[in-house]
């Protein structure tokens, strides 16, 4: 219980909080300690948000866990829906220990087109060669993931936390990049031809330390 209590207390919650309150603490915290908002040079400062993300992040799993386990009949009714492209998603789970987790590591190859994974905790996934066209994927944590080759067409990115997730060779058309954080990652040889990344000539998308070695831009040009 005392384990259940500082979960509660992580997120600033009090104890019986909805799930809505706990992904609302969440998106809060993880905007309030992101990396990007500490100086570059404050290698202590960066440390300490990067534990704190972690520690809130791990609060969060485990309180999304115990809601899920507390409504079995939900369960049940989820799994007499019409199958859906996020049902071939939850197929691959592996086990039930992992089943307590929305999702796990290693999604090479997953089948996810025109999947709702809006703001969905995918930081750190495997997710290469990924099939993620037309995916709802609006403020997604997407935090180090691996999306190398993966298939983005036409998906919606706004406002996802892409920070230093590998976009190798990904293909970007037509994508919507709008409010998209995507500083430290790497797009190299990624195709981001139509993508959306700015209103008018304002650029919304941000891009500091972005590798974008031999991308295709937006408007068709190779970055050299």
């Amino acid at each position: 219980m005392k384990e259940l209590e500082r979960y509660y207390k992580v997120l600033g919650l009090q104890i019986g909080a909805s799930l809505e309150e706990i992904n609302q603490a969440y998106r809060d915290l993880a905007f309030i300690w992101h990396p990007d908002r500490l100086p570059k040079d404050n290698e202590r400062l960066l440390a300490k948000a990067v534990a704190k993300l972690q520690e809130i992040n791990h609060a969060r799993e485990q309180l999304k866990s115990i809601q899920v386990l507390s409504q079995p009949s939900s369960r049940t009714q989820v799994s007499q829906e019409k199958p859906s492209p996020s049902s071939v998603y939850r197929d691959r789970r592996p086990s039930e220990s992992q089943a307590q987790r929305p999702y796990y590591r290693d999604l090479t190859g997953v089948d996810l087109r025109g999947a709702n994974l809006k703001e969905k905790d995918l930081s750190g996934r495997t997710l290469i060669q990924a099939n993620l066209s037309y995916a709802d994927l609006s403020d997604t944590f997407l935090h180090k993931v691996n999306l190398e080759q993966a298939n983005l067409f036409r998906a919606n990115l706004f406002r996802a936390n892409l920070l230093q997730a590998n976009l190798r060779q990904a293909n970007l058309q037509e994508v919507n990049l709008i409010g998209a954080d995507l500083s430290g990652a790497d797009l190299s040889e990624a195709d981001l031809s139509g993508a959306k990344v700015s209103a008018g000539n304002r650029i919304l998308v941000k891009l500091t330390g972005t590798i974008l070695r031999g991308a295709i831009l937006p408007d068709g040009t190779i970055h050299p």
